[in-house]
Formats: C-alpha cells, sequence, structure tokens
C-alpha cells in the first residue's frame, strides 16, 4: 500500500538497516515510545476528520430545514432512531418522544423498536421519510421527524 501509518515505516526502516548495515539492535523503549505517539495522534486526526465531516453535514442541512427526504434507519437505541438520508448521506436522530402514534419500547436484542399497540416494528436497515427538523451547529447535530 502506498499509504503506511508512521510506526509501520520505522520498523520498515529498522529492518533495513539491520539487513544492509547489520547494525545491532535499537532501543525497544524508545521506538514502543514513538509507535505509542503516533498510534495516538492518528487517532486524533481520525476524531477530527469525523467532527469536520459531520459539522460540515449540519451546517448543509441547516438550509433544509422542513424539507423532506428518503432515508434508511442507520441505528436504533433506547432514546431514538439514527437515519441516514440517502440523497448525501447525512445522518441525524429521531427521538423516541416524538414518536407519539405509539409507546415504543427498545428491543436490544434485535436493535429495533416495537410499538405497545399495533406493534409497528423500526429496525435498521428500513426506509423511511423524514423532515428535518433541527440543525444544531454546536453540537453537530442534526434532528429529524418521521413524515407518515
Amino acid at each position: 500500500s502506498p499509504i503506511r501509518r508512521y510506526p509501520d515505516l520505522m520498523v520498515h526502516r529498522l529492518l533495513d538497516r539491520y539487513l544492509t548495515q547489520g547494525s545491532r539492535s535499537a532501543n525497544a523503549a524508545k521506538f514502543e515510545t514513538f509507535c505509542e505517539h503516533c498510534s495516538a495522534q492518528e487517532q486524533v486526526a481520525a476524531n477530527a476528520e469525523r467532527a469536520s465531516i459531520k459539522y460540515k453535514q449540519v451546517e448543509f442541512m441547516a438550509e433544509h430545514i422542513d424539507e423532506e427526504f428518503d432515508a434508511v434507519i442507520s441505528g436504533v437505541t433506547e432514546w431514538g432512531i439514527y437515519a441516514e438520508i440517502i440523497e448525501n448521506k447525512c445522518e441525524g436522530m429521531i427521538p423516541l418522544r416524538t414518536l407519539e402514534d405509539d409507546y415504543y419500547e427498545y428491543d436490544e436484542a434485535n436493535y429495533c423498536l416495537v410499538g405497545r399497540r399495533p406493534h409497528r416494528k423500526y429496525t435498521i436497515g428500513d426506509p423511511l421519510r423524514i423532515r428535518i427538523v433541527r440543525a444544531n451547529l454546536e453540537r453537530k447535530q442534526l434532528d429529524f421527524e418521521i413524515v407518515e
């Protein structure tokens, strides 16, 4: 792969040094510290990338409040449904408290919400029609509601 994590590159350099120069072993503790630092920085960079993408998605969707989109359920929790808009991959939350047609319970074993009366079920992969209700840039959150 043309893209290598820096700790992997350090190992390759050490192996090259041992093979071509016959050098003695490197300081293992020193290199372990380098590798741990590199891995931590890689995680920080990945988190920053995810946060910036989410921020730009929320910023974009703020211009589409009250508009409707086709979406698919991407996650279900005891506090609501995560839905991803098919057109642009922006993800938001449909809070459980906004589902007023029934009282829904979270089925943890099956990752779904099940209504008490008509037993309507919301599960991962189900298609939905949603409306953008709120776009909170500070929290990088989108709130949706289901359009019946």
